[in-house]
């Protein structure tokens, strides 16, 4: 019978502080660099950020369009009535430039929510809004829906061709705001402007509704002093 020691044990469990073969320290960063310049985002992120950055030039060339601000004053609530649009009351195009203003301040909800009535009221500038916002999320069958709206439903017969020549349109226009930011006019929110959308933001965080309320004369006075500003 053996016994086993306690200097067997320790010699046992020795572990050797040297490899039998050197680390190549340099080898090693090459391949790490090497792996870092190969990796490449995945498809659908890159397509969302793709989108996102297309949402955003679009979105300012709208709220920057003529007549802008004209539109948001006509949606513009008046102190002594509701927030309910009676029939045919709500400018549509109205609507289409405040979710603009709402997606680049920072309230996508909402700004989803007034796309959404602008583009169900035949808008079709918000429904491609929507495919991009949509895309942006990483949402791929609210924006094929809304893609569809955009080159099938909302098509009408006269048009020639509706979809593709629409599409490439407002495509072209975010090129080339995107290539030339000095030389056009499709300027961020300020902040007085993003300050009235946060202002009336503040009033409906205490309602049911967490949907920024339709605008009011303030923001739209606001949208005005905004837009002169290219003159």
């Amino acid at each position: 019978m053996t016994h086993t020691t306690i200097d067997d044990l320790l010699a046992d469990a020795y572990v050797p502080t040297t490899s039998p073969a050197a680390f190549d320290v340099g080898a090693a960063l090459r391949r790490l660099a090497a792996d870092t310049t190969q990796s490449a985002p995945p498809p659908d992120m890159a397509r969302a950020a793709q989108a996102g950055q297309r949402l955003n030039v679009v979105s300012r060339w709208i709220l920057n369009g003529p007549g802008s601000a004209a539109h948001v004053d006509r949606l513009a609530q008046d102190p002594e009535q509701g927030s309910q649009f009676a029939e045919g009351e709500m400018d549509v195009d109205g609507a289409l430039v405040f979710a603009c203003l709402l997606h680049l301040t920072d309230h996508p909800e909402s700004a989803q929510f007034w796309w959404q009535l602008a583009a169900g009221a035949g808008k079709r500038a918000a429904a491609y809004c929507l495919h991009l916002h949509h895309l942006k999320l990483g949402e791929a069958r609210e924006a094929r829906h809304w893609y569809h709206q955009l080159t099938q439903s909302m098509s009408t017969p006269s048009s020639a061709p509706p979809d593709d020549a629409f599409i490439e349109g407002l495509e072209a226009v975010a090129r080339y705001v995107r290539t030339h930011p000095v030389g056009s006019t499709a300027n961020a929110p300020t902040g007085g402007l993003e300050g009235e959308v946060d202002r009336l933001a503040s009033h409906s965080e205490g309602s049911a509704c967490v949907i920024v309320r339709r605008p009011d004369r303030r923001l739209a006075a606001q949208l005005h002093r905004f837009t002169a500003r290219r003159h």
